[in-house]
């Protein structure tokens, strides 16, 4: 677990509202885990540690409720959600939409210094493959994607791909975890996607290639998620007998 980090260490919090500045906070303690699934949430305890009231608190802990990283419960208060694999998959559906769309839009912006960003990193993967850290894949996986939409010019998009990205990193530490097989394939198609942008295909097929792209990494972590359960139940099965 990390340490809670304080108002000062969040980027440009002199220029944000009280209360998007707590939201940011309270969503990047999700993100990393300092607040784990279940913590309880105390306005007090939060207002204080970020030198602020509770009604800025308040309305960031609703925000973060709608986005469905925070439940509340009448005379228990506000919780960080807890993991829900049907969550998991509906985040990861809504990731490939979103990331298709806004890498999409970002295309007319892309230079060649992007492009070779976005390379590198790829690069950063394949070679982690040797000695896979899935943690530190998907770590890196989240940048080379962000290399190619970060200049998407539509700002709620970009925002709606990080809260959803927060989101998967709440539900699951990684997905590589569990599919530590489909890395290769996510290179090599990572590669693919930067070739085609240096190629000048339309948006159209950007977007439907990066979003087969993280459908496909999804359909892999379903179909391993239900050969386990199968195995389970030939376990339980054979315990009986």
């Amino acid at each position: 677990m990390t340490s809670v980090p304080t108002a000062e260490t969040q980027p440009e919090a002199t220029s944000l509202s009280k209360a998007e500045t707590a939201y940011r906070w309270i969503r990047k303690c999700i993100a990393d885990q300092t607040f784990e699934p279940g913590h309880k949430l105390v306005l007090a305890q939060i207002a204080l540690e970020l030198d602020t009231s509770v009604v800025p608190v308040r309305e960031a802990i609703r925000r973060l409720e709608a986005d469905g990283l925070v439940t509340f419960e009448r005379n228990v208060g506000a919780r960080v959600a807890m993991v829900d694999h049907t969550s998991y998959v509906q985040s990861m559906e809504a990731v490939a939409i979103l990331e298709g769309a806004a890498t999409a839009q970002a295309l007319e912006f892309l230079d060649e210094q992007d492009l070779a960003e976005a390379d590198a990193i790829n690069e950063r993967m394949r070679d982690l493959l040797t000695d896979f850290d899935p943690t530190e894949f998907t770590r890196l996986n989240h940048e080379f994607h962000a290399a190619l939409f970060r200049r998407c010019p539509n700002e709620r998009l970009h925002n709606l791909v990080a809260i959803e990205w927060d989101r998967l990193a709440h539900l699951r530490n990684s997905t590589f975890s569990f599919v530590p097989e489909r890395a290769l394939g996510s290179v090599d198609e990572h590669a693919r996607i930067v070739a085609l942008i240096r190629a000048r295909a339309s948006a159209e097929e950007i977007e439907r290639v990066v979003r087969s792209h993280r459908s496909t990494t999804l359909a892999s972590y379903q179909e391993a998620q239900a050969t386990s359960k199968t195995m389970r139940n030939i376990d339980r099965e054979e315990d009986k007998s």
